[in-house]
């Protein structure tokens, strides 16, 4: 019988899932959700340790309260003063790392990072977010989908505004979910070529880029992030005037007419998104933030748990 509870020693793009692993954790996401209790101690005794070049609210509480959760516990490891590099090399930094702890968790700068972390660490590598991918929100943002519409498979989800680490883990699961994505966003900010083609092989032709709303057909979910990205100092101000064709506001859900609205958070009032829309029916912001805890748990669940524990877990799920 096959091991559906073993997935890639790293998670660093995002790419490193099939569909059916994709599948599998928004399944296991699911089930432990409705039944947390049958995963208390899952992962007693393991520790991870989470790595913030960055700031975090959302990343930081879910990996720390989904740890508890199933028994472990998260260290926090605050690097946004000088960064990885600085005091001691990324090499010795991980090499120490995976003399204590199960699993790295990192939100950094740089991509390239999160390579050289993995490289010298014998523990899983897992990309919290980092300047090209945020593979742990797509994860959470599917569930909620999975949750809201039964499936992915069919849905029209059109992201709006800044194409960016989002959008791009946004595009791949869901378009390898069966959804068709297309990415809304000035001709100078849209997501490469390249990447479009690597999600279209994958999945279909599934992935488009586009620069208006124009011929959109039906949308069923609009999605939107911050147009300065995090580490960007750039004033939300200073590029308004470019970005403010793709507000999401009462004027663009009334043309558009989708079924949800979405957005990863934090919120920028009034510039990607106005209050009227994001405190509405239509959004599912605080149910993607409430799903980041459970995505997350599942692929750590997935990633760290022997498969004996987790078949126990399980049996103890069904046997409740």
């Amino acid at each position: 019988m096959k091991d559906t509870t073993t997935l890639p020693t790293n998670l660093l793009s995002g790419c490193e899932l099939s569909a059916e692993q994709l599948q599998q954790v928004l399944s296991i996401a699911q089930q432990q959700k409705a039944r947390p209790q049958a995963y208390q101690q899952l992962l007693a005794g393991k520790s991870i340790a989470t790595i913030f070049e960055k700031p975090s609210l959302r990343t930081r509480v879910s990996f720390a309260v989904g740890m508890q959760k199933l028994g472990g516990q998260a260290i926090y490891l605050d690097e946004q003063g000088q960064g990885l590099g600085q005091r001691e090399s990324i090499a010795d930094y991980a090499k120490n790392l995976s003399c204590w702890c199960d699993a790295i968790v990192a939100r950094v700068l740089q991509h390239e990072t999160l390579q050289e972390l993995a490289k010298h660490a014998s523990v899983p590598v897992i990309n919290s977010l980092c300047d090209r991918y945020h593979p742990c929100q797509a994860l959470a943002d599917c569930l909620t989908l999975q949750e809201q519409f039964g499936s992915l498979d069919g849905l029209h989800l059109v992201y709006c505004g800044d194409g960016n680490n989002v959008t791009r883990s946004l595009m791949l699961y869901a378009a390898m979910l069966g959804a068709k994505v297309t990415s809304v966003t000035p001709a100078d900010r849209a997501i490469e070529q390249s990447w479009l083609d690597d999600i279209n092989a994958q999945a279909g032709g599934k992935a488009h880029n586009a620069t208006h709303f124009d011929d959109l057909g039906a949308v069923d979910v609009l999605y939107t992030d911050t147009w300065v990205s995090m580490g960007d100092d750039t004033p939300l101000q200073q590029v308004k005037e470019k970005f403010l064709p793709y507000q999401i506001n009462a004027q663009r859900v009334a043309q558009l007419k989708p079924r949800a609205v979405m957005h990863c958070q934090p919120v920028h009032r009034g510039y990607e998104v106005t209050s009227e829309v994001i405190d509405s029916d239509l959004s599912l912001c605080l149910q993607q933030a409430e799903n980041r805890l459970y995505a997350q748990n599942a692929l750590l669940s997935m990633m760290l748990s022997d498969s004996c524990a987790f078949a126990a877990a399980t049996d103890l799920r069904n046997a409740s």
